[in-house]
């Protein structure tokens, strides 16, 4: 073999080298994730739900992605934030993947779209409609954006146990935050939009389940959602108070002890 083959040859990675990299966005390699992450959007609410785990330690922080692991009963459980929308939280979950992560949770806030739901309540997402542009660039339009079964029925589960108000359904999911802006130029074909989720029983609204779901889907990973309800979009009151976020993160550590018991 040639000094020049050699030296190409040396520079190609092994497969267990490759994995072993760190991610480039997340700052993150194999081991430093359990297999649970939970995925809020804010940086920084990643210590509030971190501070409900035994022995957390923040383990990376770049730009919208910081991280910490802990345990939970044992279990080993991480927490990383996705930033806004469906473009960042793609990408967290890609590279999460990457490094040995394979379930899922997004902690996150959202508006109401049926009257039923109340400041407060708990929205544990079935499927999302995908009213966002990045899940477009991996599938069409017509493939689904649903939760893993596994982890919907966990989380329903934790809700219930700790007696809290949820409803379970679909969720919308969008890229523009100001969508409810009156002054936006096709304001008609938004309001025509609304009233098609409103009719169809469409429980919220939030920015990253679709990418969640999706992307979680075509990589053969696990992945739920549940959010507390900030806002009535239905009286157009996208934000009033950021209640019932404690709560959704009971939820979600409740929901992986659950899954967590049922895997042995």
């Amino acid at each position: 073999m040639t000094a020049k083959k050699t030296k190409k040859a040396a520079s190609r990675k092994s497969p267990k080298k490759a994995a072993a990299e760190m991610q480039y966005h997340v700052h993150l390699k194999r081991g430093d994730v359990g297999r649970y992450v939970l995925l809020p959007g804010d940086p920084g609410r990643v210590p509030l739900i971190a501070s409900f785990f035994d022995n957390a330690k923040e383990v990376a922080f770049n730009r919208e992605y910081r991280t910490y692991t802990g345990t939970v009963d044992g279990i080993k459980v991480s927490c990383c934030s996705t930033g806004i929308g469906c473009p960042s939280t793609a990408i967290a979950v890609e590279e999460l993947i990457k490094c040995g992560a394979d379930t899922f949770i997004r902690i996150g806030t959202c508006g109401a779209l049926q009257r039923e739901v109340k400041l407060g309540d708990l929205c544990i997402t079935t499927g999302a409609v995908r009213e966002e542009g990045t899940t477009r660039q991996y599938v069409p339009l017509s493939y689904p954006a649903v939760a893993d079964l596994d982890v919907t029925l966990a989380l329903r589960e934790a809700a219930r146990n700790l007696r809290l108000p949820a409803h379970t359904g679909i969720g919308h999911c969008k890229d523009a935050f100001f969508i409810e802006d009156k002054n936006i130029p096709i304001r008609e074909e938004i309001d025509a939009l609304w009233n098609a989720w409103y009719k169809s029983n469409v429980i919220s609204t939030s920015m990253e389940s679709a990418a969640l779901f999706v992307v979680s889907s075509i990589r053969r990973v696990r992945a739920g959602e549940v959010l507390a309800t900030i806002g009535l979009t239905y009286d157009d009151a996208p934000i009033i108070a950021k209640v019932g976020v404690e709560e959704a993160i009971r939820t979600a550590i409740e929901a992986i002890k659950i899954l967590d018991r049922k895997a042995r």
